[in-house]
């Protein structure tokens, strides 16, 4: 996008606002993986009843929710902007599309928690599928909003949320057509207290976990946007690069939850700890293989979203440093996402809190100020995955739910 409505848009869209819009979605999606984990314990165990429960509890859930955070959103934008120091000359792009963008926070909740029931009873085809068509969809309406008809961020922003439409209807529409006991029927929406309450306890210390990641994240952005509009995009543009990392890695993480939580309620605590290292191992392959992609050809896929110099230059030193560290943050997402499933999701939290985002602020605090460059902000990711890993590796050994079991 930076191609047709430059450097300053390009800041606005994902930089100063993704960190925000991860702040409150992040949280009611970490919050919702609690829906998973007793759905896919329900489903290993071969109770029907119980999973039809959750399902509708689930989806309901997923509406509430994504109301309140609309309302939230839209009316807490320009306050939280203004808090995160966003220039003058970004500011009116950034309020434009985080408004917009949260008028569709419902069909992004509903998309995310039906993927994630269609996930606990092992269907991980057809969420990959209607997340492909959402990018699709999102890609020609970019290209004929913002290129065609020229609305600049309204597009991108109209763009996004007519995506994350699609995908909701068609995960709806698999979740009602299905014979299984997951089936949606939509006069059965109800919130069932019991398990909101279990999905609220299982689910918080991930969202919570969000949040702190997503705050951690408002300093580090903070500080970039210290750093001038150049720094801004070329940041905003490396987050739209090494997202391809981490959708990868969320969906091991992902993967894990749902194989650990079914198999623990079937009770093969065998399993669950084989799947955890071969998902160790299949991670560890995988995020080799793209590092060494990303920094060798990434500058190339760098200049799909801006020509500018200036931005180009900052950006490969950002891709050099940062991407050859990726492996620094497997035993995170992996573990935590084994520990998630078998119940066990207060300690990781923790353990994350600190080592992550604490870490991570006190190093904004106390280090960045004796030499506020991009690289010395940047710098703060690959210490804190690495100390917090070594904390999650001593944990799921010495310490963890699953130690009871072998």
């Amino acid at each position: 996008m930076g191609h047709f409505v430059g450097k300053e848009a390009l800041a606005a869209v994902g930089g100063t606002t993704g960190t925000l819009i991860n702040l409150l979605v992040g949280f009611f999606v970490g919050l919702s993986s609690g829906a998973t984990v007793i759905i896919s314990q329900f489903y290993g165990a071969k109770q029907d009843s119980r999973v039809s429960h959750a399902v509708h509890t689930a989806i309901a859930f997923a509406i509430a929710g994504g109301f309140v955070l609309m309302l939230i959103g839209f009316f807490g934008a320009p306050l939280a902007l203004r808090a995160m120091g966003t220039p003058d000359d970004i500011m009116e792009y950034a309020l434009v599309y985080i408004r917009i963008y949260f008028l569709g926070t419902i069909a992004n909740l509903i998309y995310n928690m039906g993927a994630g029931i269609l996930r606990a009873v092992g269907d991980s085809k057809r969420p990959l599928y209607f997340l492909m068509a959402s990018c699709l969809t999102n890609i020609v309406l970019d290209i004929v909003l913002v290129v065609g008809f020229h609305m600049n961020v309204m597009g991108a922003a109209i763009a996004t949320i007519s995506s994350q439409a699609v995908s909701a209807i068609l995960v709806i529409v698999v979740l009602t057509r299905t014979s299984d006991s997951y089936k949606l029927i939509f006069r059965k929406l109800k919130l069932h207290y019991v398990l909101v309450a279990r999905i609220v306890r299982i689910g918080l210390p991930a969202g919570l976990q969000s949040v702190m990641y997503s705050l951690s994240n408002i300093i580090i952005q903070s500080s970039i946007n210290s750093l001038g509009t150049d720094t801004i995009a070329a940041w905003t543009a490396y987050g739209k690069i090494d997202t391809i990392y981490w959708m990868i890695i969320n969906a091991f993480g992902i993967s894990i939850t749902t194989f650990a939580g079914q198999n623990f309620g079937a009770g093969k605590y065998d399993r669950v700890r084989k799947g955890i290292r071969v998902c160790l191992g299949i991670s560890m392959g995988a995020t080799i293989a793209l590092s060494l992609f990303l920094y060798f050809f990434g500058f190339y896929i760098f200049r799909l979203f801006t020509s500018d110099p200036a931005v180009l230059e900052i950006g490969l030193q950002m891709i050099h440093f940062l991407v050859p560290m990726f492996f620094t943050y497997i035993c995170i997402e992996i573990l935590s996402g084994g520990l998630r499933g078998v119940g066990d999701c207060w300690i990781p939290m923790i353990m994350t809190g600190l080592g992550v985002c604490v870490l991570r602020v006190l190093w904004v605090i106390f280090a960045v100020p004796y030499n506020r460059t991009m690289i010395m902000v940047a710098a703060s990711y690959p210490i804190t995955w690495t100390i917090t890993s070594v904390l999650f590796v001593i944990y799921y050994v010495k310490f963890s739910k699953m130690r009871k079991y072998r």
